[in-house]
């Protein structure tokens, strides 16, 4: 290791650990490093712009986060919640069940973690907790734990920055998120019922099969979007980007039109409100690339690559390894720094050990999202203890079974490559 790189290093994780923002600590680290090796300074806007310019793919980001809030502000998340009360609230442990299912639906319109738990989770919690049915800090952990599958099914803002990094197909991410995020949501539902019987919980009183056509069409329109997305990219009508501008002006007729729930004072805030949100991803972004460059400059993938080729690792073991290791700083890294920094060290050796970019693209998206429930950082577990004010000691308590069976789920995932290789090899997406 250089004397430069370690200077980077030093700089960057002093500052990280002091409280600055992962993008500015990464951005004054990368000065540090291109200062003592002599390079120019304005190194650092070349890589900002040439890594923006060739990435097309970035302005599916913004749009996505416009989407969701969009969602969030008007009375699509209600109608949502409605149906799916109406189709599996009846059952031991229902709205836990509601929880899981309303995600997996959100997920398919928001691509965004913490956007399905600020939003449709703070409805759902107040739902279940309502008459004391469920404590506070279990209606908050399978809440947090449902909203990881936010990221998983398709659109999915973090499959598009590891699109980013590694080049791998978005259509293929999409498609092989489908089974990966349905697989979560089924060993979250049992682990759901398990304890509901366990525990006792109520019953609901079942909404008559007489009101569900009625239900479903009041949140018919809302769900035509995964529909609409779906066809958009794999039907060749949109390319991924664009079809995250049409789920944002989706979401905003649905909402301001049809509905009537959207005013323009609310639209003005939730526009605000996004662009802060990219801005943010903008910023870590932008650091990434001044990052990857140096990574770059140091030929750190190529000597790790050689290094764990030439010791003839097993692709099963390395990408066992990998996940462990992408679990442990999950705890205290978020899923956006993951993707950006620390997992294109690795795409190198995936392509050396033959390994699918698709495949191991869904196991670091799936792993990072388990990091945002996993104590003691997990971002989902502030979010929501911020909105609803449920002790976070009680959420971390509870969160600990459905953490248990989504590392369960990513091991199967890991085990079995066809898990997440299905859908993109039967449609030609991947070999």
């Amino acid at each position: 290791m250089s004397i430069e790189l370690a200077l980077c290093l030093i700089t960057l994780f002093g500052l990280a650990g002091i409280g600055t923002p992962i993008g500015y600590a990464i951005m004054l680290a990368s000065l540090v490093y291109l200062g003592m090796a002599g390079m120019d300074l304005a190194l650092t806007g070349e890589k900002i712009l040439q890594g923006l310019y060739r990435s097309f793919v970035l302005l599916a980001v913004p749009l996505f986060i416009v989407a969701a809030n969009i969602m969030n502000a008007g009375t699509i998340s209600e109608r949502l919640l409605n149906f799916c009360v109406a189709a599996v609230g009846r059952f031991r442990g229902g709205l836990g069940h509601v929880n899981v299912v309303a995600s997996l639906i959100f997920s398919g319109m928001s691509g965004s973690a913490v956007a399905d738990a600020a939003g449709i989770g703070k409805i759902i919690i107040q739902m279940m907790t309502k008459d004391g049915r469920y404590t506070g800090g279990y209606a908050a952990a399978i809440t947090a734990a449902s909203a990881t599958i936010g990221p998983i099914i398709p659109p999915s803002i973090p499959m598009v920055l590891y699109a980013l990094v590694s080049n791998a197909s978005i259509g293929s991410l999409f498609l092989a998120g489908i089974v990966p995020g349905l697989l979560m949501g089924c060993v979250l539902m049992g682990m759901n019922s398990y304890l509901a019987r366990k525990r006792g919980f109520a019953v609901e009183e079942p909404v008559p099969l007489k009101e569900l056509p009625r239900k479903t069409a009041n949140a018919f329109p809302a769900l035509l979007m995964p529909v609409i997305l779906l066809y958009g990219i794999y039907g060749g009508v949109t390319t991924p980007t664009e079809a995250a501008a049409v789920a944002a002006f989706y979401a905003l007729l649905l909402a301001g039109l049809f509905y009537r729930a959207l005013s323009f004072g609310a639209l003005y805030r939730i526009f605000v409100e996004s662009a802060r949100s990219s801005a943010a991803v903008g910023v870590v972004i932008g650091g990434a690339l001044i990052l990857n460059f140096i990574v770059v400059s140091e030929n750190i993938p190529g000597m790790m690559s050689e290094f764990l080729t030439g010791i003839e690792v097993h692709p099963l073991v390395f990408l066992i390894a990998v996940n462990v290791l992408i679990l442990l700083l999950g705890c205290v890294l978020d899923a956006t720094t993951i993707i950006l920094v620390i997992v294109p060290l690795f795409i190198p050796t995936c392509q050396a050990l033959g390994i699918d970019l698709v495949h191991f693209g869904v196991l670091v998206v799936v792993n990072s999202m388990i990091g945002l429930i996993t104590p003691p950082y997990g971002i989902l577990l502030f979010v929501i203890n911020a909105v609803t004010g449920i002790p976070l000691r009680e959420i971390i308590g509870e969160i600990w079974a459905f953490l248990g069976v989504l590392v369960l789920a990513l091991l199967i995932m890991i085990l079995v490559p066809d898990v997440v290789l299905f859908l993109p090899r039967l449609l030609g997406y991947s070999g």
